[in-house]
């Protein structure tokens, strides 16, 4: 059976800047799986109309390997996969990738050290490393509703698109108003004979500040040597300051909610509508939204705003909380992702224990996700992640996290060829207290205020978010700690 020393899953942005990294450390036997035909993770999948990232374009592009081709401030969707395609070709990765080798299960196999990765009508591997660069946002949420089977129409997520259905003059009901569903509605709603838009609770919406960069500008950020990498670091402290109202700071959370207030009575006229789409919980206690396009949208007079939950899915369109039927021909779900299944569905089974063999996912779904730094695992030997549990963000650039990880990875893989080990295992109390220790900040911060968001999972546990600044996460991960691991 085939030994890969590295073997990665994922060829979205993470898993492309763990390749060139470890490949520029040395290792040369390095392989990666991607399940798909072509790289890019959720910016290959998500082609839905007005696709777009709400993190500025400076942040947005690999340190090591920045984009001097932005167009805007906010990347589009085409540019940023059009982006990781140069990466791709720049650093000559395709002979690493192996593409539509889906990972169906992984197994801790003691008596080599080493993974063995099962894949989907395939030979299985064997890898003494793995870095699990699968990403977060990838396994579409559809809401278990009575009847969502028995829709007549057409029927999609907008993590999966169909372009193949015309929505020219037909009815549509959109169930979310989320970061994609801003985008994508104003995007159909001019195309429709009528949108029906279900939202369930209000989102702090501020102004989005995309005008398209000037030729003269674009010409000096590709030609002024150090001028976006300046832009690039005026982002990154500027979101750091905005990050201190997801930290706790009630002046900040007020100036937050002073501009999304204020940029909803510039664009909302009507007091019962204002009224409609004005949270009650503090900013960023859900996702903080950007647009200019979406009040203007939802007063169209081919678009409606229903203020009410979802109860049922008739054959014939989407039945309201107070048992209104709203006929439809098409129902687009902008309902989110389960970014709370951080593996699954793939099986993760560790190494075995008195009780039997742990899976990961299994043990996430009972237990909380606890993890060193979100990449390592105690019971889990050589296992790395990328954006694991507790490392997600709401104030920067995942990016930035990403590169921080990346690092921390490379060292420990030098600490074991230096010291001349096979398997790197976590002990169980660091584990314990570096999770202890994220939950006891998390109650501090804005996610912990008395909101239901997606980034909680059933138990009400946030195990999502990092609790802190992005710089305090690159001091933890600037140094590999030896004594953190058996």
């Amino acid at each position: 059976m085939q030994q890969i020393d590295v073997v990665i899953v994922g060829a979205g942005m993470g898993g492309l800047c763990a390749a060139i990294r470890v490949r520029e450390s040395g290792v040369r036997s390095l392989l990666i799986l991607e399940r798909s035909r072509e790289v890019g993770g959720t910016w290959r999948d998500n082609v839905y109309p007005g696709c777009a990232c709400d993190v500025p374009s400076h942040m947005y592009s690999l340190s090591f390997a920045p984009n001097t081709q932005w167009s805007r401030p906010y990347p589009q969707q085409p540019e940023i996969q059009d982006y990781l395609l140069r990466v791709t070709e720049q650093y000559a990765l395709r002979p690493l990738i192996r593409f539509n080798s889906d990972v169906q299960a992984m197994r801790w196999l003691p008596e080599g050290d080493c993974w063995q990765i099962e894949l989907e009508g395939m030979a299985p591997l064997l890898a003494r490393h793995v870095i699990l660069a699968t990403g977060p946002l990838n396994k579409p949420a559809i809401p278990d509703i009575p009847g969502v089977n028995t829709f007549g129409g057409e029927s999609f997520h907008s993590g999966h698109w169909r372009h193949d259905v015309d929505l020219k003059g037909k009815r549509i009901a959109v169930v979310g108003t989320g970061a994609s569903a801003i985008q994508f509605v104003p995007e159909i709603a001019p195309l429709a004979a009528d949108v029906h838009v279900f939202q369930r609770t209000a989102a702090w919406v501020v102004p989005r500040f995309d005008n398209p960069y000037g030729a003269l500008r674009r010409w000096a950020y590709r030609r002024v040597p150090g001028l976006q990498r300046m832009s690039r670091w005026r982002v990154y402290w500027f979101n750091e300051w905005i990050g201190m109202a997801f930290m706790g700071s009630k002046r900040m959370q007020r100036m937050l909610m002073h501009l999304a207030d204020h940029h909803l009575r510039r664009q909302v006229d009507d007091p019962a509508t204002r009224q409609a789409l004005t949270p009650d919980f503090n900013p960023g206690c859900k996702r903080l939204l950007i647009s200019n396009t979406w009040f203007p949208t939802l007063q169209r007079s081919n678009v409606k705003l229903v203020t009410q939950a979802v109860a049922a899915i008739a054959p014939t369109g989407v039945v309201g909380a107070d048992g209104t039927l709203y006929p439809c021909d098409v129902i687009v779900w902008g309902t989110g992702f389960k970014a709370t299944e951080f593996v699954a569905p793939m099986r993760i089974y560790g190494e075995p224990t008195a009780t039997g063999r742990p899976e990961l996912g299994e043990i996430w779904r009972s237990h909380p996700a606890a993890t060193r730094l979100g990449i390592t695992v105690a019971g889990f030997p050589n296992l790395f992640m990328l954006v694991g549990p507790n490392t997600g963000l709401g104030h920067n650039s995942i990016i930035f996290m990403i590169e921080c990880q990346v690092h921390y990875i490379l060292q420990a893989l030098q600490s074991l060829r230096r010291r001349g080990q096979q398997a790197l295992r976590l002990r169980p109390e660091v584990q314990q207290d570096d999770y202890a220790l994220n939950q006891r900040k998390m109650k501090g911060t804005v996610w912990a205020s008395g909101c239901k968001s997606w980034y909680q999972n059933a138990d009400g546990r946030i195990d999502t978010l990092w609790p802190g600044y992005t710089w305090e996460y690159w001091l933890k991960t600037r140094r590999f700690q030896v004594a953190d691991y058996l």
